[in-house]
């Protein structure tokens, strides 16, 4: 059971291995995914940012546009206070409470939207800066992926080439040694043959009887003679 144990972990750990090696290789491929979906958010939050923008602005145009019909209807209410007209001096002030109640809607709208605009811009500001390291920092992942591949290709080379190098250089002493060898066969052949022809040539003359063979050895034995004698 225990040896069962641990070839499942073993198992787990190849699986794990494995995983890992695919997401390694395929790590700049995700990166540059990521980036283009946080670029693609990006977009949609500032086209966002220019929505809450332009209610913001309507929001705002309520406000002044409310303000005014109070500071209006304001007016109306004390002329006919002026004019003793106190029944229609209500009816404007009933006016009055709508268009108030209508302008603090509006400000709360507008102050809804301002602090929207606001928390999003400053998201927005923050998620360019997070854009921007994470593109440099690829940029660089990158440059250093394309460093080590070109050196490692450089080693794999170099080291190729030192071992062809090497094998060449052994090929080439095989082959002066065998020159040499050659070379100095030629050479005792030579010697050999103008051995022979010097021989073959002592032996016509003697042949002839132009040269004496043994004439050395003559000369050498009256020499013992006389000394003998002397």
């Amino acid at each position: 059971m225990t040896i069962f144990k641990k070839l499942v972990t073993a198992l787990r750990g190849s699986i794990n291995e494995a995983g890992e090696s695919v997401i390694d290789a395929q790590a700049l491929r995700i990166l540059d995914q990521e980036i283009r979906d946080a670029d693609a958010e990006l977009k949609q939050a500032k086209e966002s940012l220019a929505n809450l923008l332009a209610q913001q602005i309507m929001a705002d145009k309520e406000v002044q546009t409310t303000q005014a019909k109070i500071a209006e209807y304001e007016n109306y209410a004390l002329k006919a206070l002026e004019s003793n007209n106190e029944g229609l001096a209500l009816e404007v002030a009933e006016k009055l409470s709508i268009l108030e109640n209508q302008n603090e809607n509006h400000k709360k709208q507008a102050t809804y939207f301002a602090e929207s605009v606001k928390n999003l811009r400053q998201s927005i500001s923050q998620t360019e800066i997070n854009i921007r390291n994470l593109k440099q920092q690829v940029d660089i992942v990158k440059a250093t992926e394309s460093v080590q591949k070109a050196q490692s290709a450089i080693a794999q080379r170099y080291g190729g080439s030192t071992a062809k190098l090497q094998t060449a250089l052994d090929s080439l002493e095989r082959i002066k040694k065998r020159q040499e060898k050659t070379a100095a066969t030629i050479e005792a052949k030579n010697e050999l043959a103008m051995s022979e022809g010097q021989d073959s040539l002592d032996s016509k003359l003697e042949a002839a009887g132009i040269k004496s063979g043994n004439q050395d050895a003559v000369a050498i034995l009256a020499k013992l003679k006389n000394k003998q004698a002397n």
